[in-house]
C-alpha cells in the first residue's frame, strides 16, 4: 500500500538554523530525508536519512529529491557563486518534482538593498518565483544568536550602525515558524514572512543586554564607513567579504532592519522571544 503522508527534505542540517529545524520535525516524529554535502556529518536523529546534497550538485540533487513534497532550503555558505549554488538548487528541485520549498531568504531582500547579502536572497527568490514552484520565503532580520559573535576581544562592538536599530530574531523563533509552515505549507503558500524579535535595537542596547545577561562588560563604539573598512582590512578577505561585513552595519544605520513584526507569533503561536532571554544562560533565573 503506497503511504500518503507527506515526505520532507532538510537543508543545512549540519548548521545551527537547519540543525534545530531537523530535530524539531525529529522530535515530532516526521521521517526527513536530510541533504547534506557530506552525509557522514549530518546529525543522527530518529527517522531521518542522510543523503548526498551539495548545491552545486545537480544530478545529486535531483536524485536525492525525487518523491520529495516538502523542502527546507537554507542558503549556501556565503562566497561569490552562492547565487549559482542556489539556481543549481532550485533547478533540480523543480526538476525532482518538490511540491513545496520554504526558502529561508533575509530581511529586506531587494536588489538595491544596503546588506550586500540581502541582494543575493531577492535573486534567489526571484529564481524560485520564475520556477514556478510552490513556495514560502522566510525573511530573517539579524540573528539574535549572533549577536555575542559581534563583539571583540577588547569587548567592544565597532561599526557604522550609528543610532539605528536592527530587530534581532531568535534561530529557535525562526526554526519553529519553519516546522509550523512545513507541516502545513497551504495557507502559507506563495506569501513571504518577515521574521524578527519584539523589539528593535540600538548596537549599544544589545551591547548594554550582552553585558547583563552573560555578566561580561561590553559597549558600542561607533566606526565610519572609512573606518569600517579600515579595521576590518588586515583580515585578508575578498573585497565582497568585506563589503558584506561593512553593510551589515549600515544597513542598521540607515533604518533597513528596524521594523518589528508579529509574524513570529502569527505562525507559531508563542510571542517573538527578547535578546536577553536568548543570551541568558539556560536555567538562570530571569
Amino acid at each position: 500500500m503506497v503511504s500518503t503522508e507527506p515526505t520532507y527534505a532538510v537543508t543545512g542540517a549540519t548548521g545551527r538554523l537547519g540543525g534545530r529545524i531537523a530535530r524539531r520535525l525529529a522530535a515530532a516524529g516526521t521521517p526527513q530525508t536530510l541533504l547534506c554535502r557530506t552525509p557522514a556529518r549530518a546529525p543522527e536523529l530518529p527517522g531521518a536519512t542522510a543523503v548526498p546534497g551539495a548545491y552545486g550538485d545537480h544530478d545529486a540533487l535531483v536524485r536525492s529529491l525525487r518523491g520529495t513534497d516538502r523542502v527546507l532550503m537554507v542558503s549556501a555558505s556565503e562566497s561569490p557563486d552562492r547565487l549559482d549554488q542556489h539556481r543549481t538548487f532550485i533547478d533540480a528541485a523543480t526538476e525532482a518534482g518538490v511540491a513545496h520549498l520554504v526558502y529561508i531568504s533575509f530581511y529586506g531582500a531587494a536588489p538595491d538593498a544596503t546588506f550586500t547579502l540581502a541582494r543575493d536572497h531577492w535573486h534567489t527568490e526571484q529564481h524560485i518565483r520564475a520556477s514556478g514552484l510552490p513556495f514560502t520565503f522566510l525573511r530573517d532580520n539579524l540573528y539574535a544568536d549572533f549577536m555575542p559573535g559581534l563583539v571583540g576581544d577588547d569587548g567592544a562592538i565597532r561599526g557604522p550602525a550609528g543610532d539605528g536599530r536592527a530587530a534581532v530574531v531568535a534561530q529557535d523563533d525562526i526554526a519553529d515558524a519553519a516546522v509550523a509552515i512545513l507541516h502545513e505549507p497551504g495557507p502559507h503558500t506563495g506569501r513571504a514572512y518577515d521574521l524578527t524579535g519584539p523589539e528593535a535595537l540600538t548596537l549599544a542596547e544589545v551591547a548594554a543586554t550582552i553585558t547583563d545577561a552573560t555578566g561580561r562588560p561590553v559597549a558600542y563604539v561607533p566606526e565610519t564607513v572609512e573606518e569600517a573598512y579600515a579595521s576590518r582590512a588586515g583580515y585578508g578577505v575578498p573585497d565582497w567579504q568585506l563589503d558584506a561585513w561593512v553593510s551589515t552595519y549600515t544597513a542598521i544605520a540607515d533604518g533597513s532592519l528596524a521594523g518589528v513584526t508579529t509574524a513570529i507569533e502569527d505562525l507559531t503561536g508563542h510571542p517573538a522571544t527578547a535578546l536577553e532571554q536568548v543570551l541568558r544562560p539556560k536555567g538562570a533565573d530571569l
